[in-house]
């Protein structure tokens, strides 16, 4: 009998622990925002009007809009500005030099006549 009684108060305990566990992770969710994240992308779901075929869909796209901008995405957009600018200044100085040489060749029939 000892032994059962041993084996119910270490369930107990192990109950008791895993409610902790899960207090904690539920504070956490609260804490981080994620709660009321997706309560709001839940609730929108609820009040279309007309439901969407795929509600998993429905829910990434909602939680991609919501969800915070990455900073690393953020570093990355200002960087292909960046490159875009240096695309466009290489460009129009390829355009430029283009010019510049034609003044010095002789035009391309000209040097089929000789």
């Amino acid at each position: 009998m000892r032994g059962g009684r041993r084996r119910g108060g270490g369930e107990m305990a192990h109950y008791k622990a895993a409610d902790s566990k899960r207090e904690q992770f539920r504070r956490y969710l609260e804490k981080s925002g994620v709660l009321d994240t997706l309560t709001k992308v839940l609730v929108a779901l609820y009040e279309e009007p007309e439901k969407p075929n795929s509600a998993l869909d429905f829910l990434k796209h909602h939680l991609g809009a919501a969800a915070p901008e990455n900073p690393e995405v953020e570093v990355l957009r200002l960087e292909v500005a960046e490159m875009r600018e240096k695309y466009e200044a290489v460009l129009e100085e390829n355009e430029k030099l283009k010019t510049k040489l034609a003044q010095y060749e002789p035009p391309q029939d000209e040097k089929h006549g000789e």
